[in-house]
This record gives C-alpha cells, structure tokens and sequence, in this order.
C-alpha cells in the first residue's frame, strides 16, 4: 500500500528491524538442535556470517581468526591492506585523529596507489593459514585487478559499491559489464549493494552467487544523509528475497541474499534472517573486538573518497574477543555479544531447526517492541536501554 506524500507523489512504507518482531510458533526445540551453517557455491561455513570489507575491522589476521571461528572475512582489495608494506602506523594514527581533521587526513593516507603485488600477497597470506580466501573491490577498479585476484586464487570475490546496478550508464568511460565479467570470470562473485526488488533481481540475472542487501544502513555511512537515499533494511531484505524466488522460478538457480549493514545484536540477525536472507554481513560488531585492526575506531569503504566522502569514523567500544562477539560466552545482557548463539537461539525458540526454516518465521509490525515494559532499564541505560 501506497502513502500520499503530497499531490502527485506518493511512496510505500517501508520498515526497520526495530519495528518488526519475530512470533514464536507452537513448538520450541532445543538450542543444540539448531542448525545454522550456511553454503554458498563450493563453500560451507558453520556461521553465515561475512565480515565487512571495512579496514577498521577486517585484516588479513581477522580474516583468518574469522575463519577459524566458522564465517568468512570479506579483506577490502582497495585499502591500507593493499597500499601499504605495513599499514600498522597508519590505522593507529587514523585512531589518534581528531574528529575535524579525520576525513581530510584519511582522504591523504588513502591517495597512496594500490600495489597489485600486495593483493597477491594478503590473498595468500589468508589461503595459507587455511582460511576461505575472499576480497573486495568496486566496480570501477575490478577489470584492473581481476588477474591478480586469479593469480593469487582468491576463493570468493566480492564486487561492492555503495550502488551497484547491473546497468551502468557513462558518456565519459566504459563501464563494467557485470553480466558478462561474472559469467567470464572463474572465481564465483557476490555483488552489492543493492535495497530493492527490480535492482536485486537485476544482479541475480548477472550470474553473481550472492546479492548484498543494504544501502545506507551501516553504522558508520552516512549515504542517506549525503544523497538522501536508502530503503530500511526489513523492508530491502524482504524485497530482496521476492526476487531471489522470481529468480529460482525463472531460472532454477538460488542466488543467496546477505543482508549488509544496520545489525548491532543477536536479534537484529535473527529478524534479517526471518525477513529472507541467507547471511548476514557485519561491521561494527565485529570493530568492537579486542583484534579488530581499527584500534576501537570504524570506519566505510567510502569515508575516505576523494571528493564524496560518505562515511564517519566512528568510536568502537571494545566488547570482547571476536569470539566473544561471535560465538560467546556473554557477559553483557544487551544483545551485543555471542550474537550467533542468539540467533541459534531465537531459532529454538521460535522451533525451527535451519535457516531456510526460520525464512519462514511469522512477524509482526511491532513499533513497541524496543520500549514496551522496558521503561526503568531505559531510565538507567542498561540492557535494552542502551
């Protein structure tokens, strides 16, 4: 149903994670019973969870430990990792810098090329620790690094913009043809962002094994206030999974559907799970671990554009191990750790034993569900008070 913004344009209501709720059905089912490992082309994780191509919280190191855990750790193939020899002294002074002079700092340390050599090496350096390798880069830079992500065997590749279509439009350059690059290339493809159902559909028609879901919603982006665009992300995910059926109708191919961005608890993953996708893709959570690489800061692959910038660094507080974070135990009641034990739990409780089951979940527009009986923990900011 359509809502009449004023005469002659009129808009559908969209919603948030906070404004839905997951029902509990009829049955319950023990938490150990719960089965929440994902597969995406020849891979298998016990956790489907991607982490985010984000300098702050994915290095080759976390990658690995990220691995080890049971996810996969998405390195961006365009930051410091791949700019610089070591990139240590300068993500701790991206940590030091004052909040007026971050942007146009980070703007400087991150003019320095790209060395293709270094993305041969940190590819590597995770494939030997035993780890799925995977990268990102966006659109505008893949045709240019796409031997060196087969030199060095890269597992999964992620094709990742802001924005990314399946019909790019330029008078000035030649653009990628993502359906004819992702059918060419041999290394299976995720690609995103993208908040709709015609866009989603579009980019499961190229040929991509997964389909990132989220436009603006990430902790530290700031695109919805920059370029005023977005789509909450219940909302974008649902339409997301609508496509992917049209798509497996048409096609008999299942394309995968991660949501990326706007999750900070274990309930967070639970609803974009029930609202249809396969995986989740984090950031901040995974910022506020004790390994994290941004020293208690975060910050988007597009805080640092050179003329755009649509990002804030933002304070971390640490938390815990990633797998504290991950995998618990908890010593927090606020839903910020072990967020993968939640959502096996949120999945017994509601009696269903895999994620395509939970995809299934009834839920309800519940704009209470933040605050309903929750006045005096808001009062003294502890648990949901936050």
């Amino acid at each position: 149903m359509e809502i009449e913004i004023g005469k002659g344009k009129s808009g559908r209501r969209a919603y948030g994670f906070d404004d839905i709720a997951i029902v509990p059905s009829r049955r319950t089912r023990d938490p150990e019973d719960v089965d929440i490992s994902w597969e995406i082309d020849a891979f298998r994780f016990e956790l489907p969870l991607m982490g985010s191509a984000m300098d702050g919280v994915i290095s080759p190191a976390t990658a690995i430990e990220i691995g080890r855990l049971g996810g996969v750790g998405v390195l961006n193939l365009e930051g410091l990792w791949t700019r610089y020899e070591d990139p240590e002294p300068y993500l701790e002074e991206i940590s030091q810098l004052s909040s007026d002079k971050a942007t146009l700092r980070m703007q400087q340390i991150y003019a320095e090329p790209i060395q293709a050599e270094l993305i041969t090496a940190r590819i590597r350096e995770i494939k030997a620790a035993g780890a799925v390798a995977c990268g990102s880069l966006t659109p505008q830079r893949t045709a240019q690094y796409a031997k060196a992500l087969v030199h060095a065997e890269l597992d999964l590749f992620v094709i990742q913009g802001t924005v990314v279509s399946a019909e790019h439009v330029s008078k000035t350059v030649e653009p990628l043809n993502l359906k004819r690059f992702i059918r060419e290339f041999e290394i299976p493809v995720v690609v995103g962002g993208c908040a709709s159902y015609q866009a989603a559909l579009h980019l499961m028609r190229t040929g991509a094994v997964g389909v990132l879901v989220g436009v603006g919603p990430g902790h530290a982006c700031t695109t919805r206030g920059v370029l005023g665009i977005g789509v909450p992300q219940a909302t974008a995910i649902a339409d997301a999974r609508a496509a992917r059926a049209q798509h497996l109708d048409e096609t008999g191919v299942y394309v995968h559907v991660i949501a990326d961005g706007g999750m900070g608890t274990g309930g967070d993953v639970a609803k974009a799970i029930v609202c249809g996708a396969d995986a989740v893709m984090l950031g901040s959570p995974l910022a506020a671990a004790a390994e994290a690489p941004g020293h208690g800061y975060h910050w988007g692959m597009a805080t640092f554009h050179p003329t755009l910038p649509r990002g804030a660094r933002v304070r971390t507080e640490t938390r815990g191990t990633l797998s504290e974070v991950l995998i618990g135990p908890a010593h927090e009641n606020d839903g910020r750790l072990n967020l993968f034990g939640a959502l096996k739990t949120s999945m017994a409780t509601c009696g269903y034993g895999s994620l395509k089951e939970f995809q299934k979940a009834e839920v309800m527009v519940a704009p209470a569900l933040m605050t309903e009986g929750k006045s005096l923990q808001r009062s003294q900011h502890i648990g949901m008070g936050h």
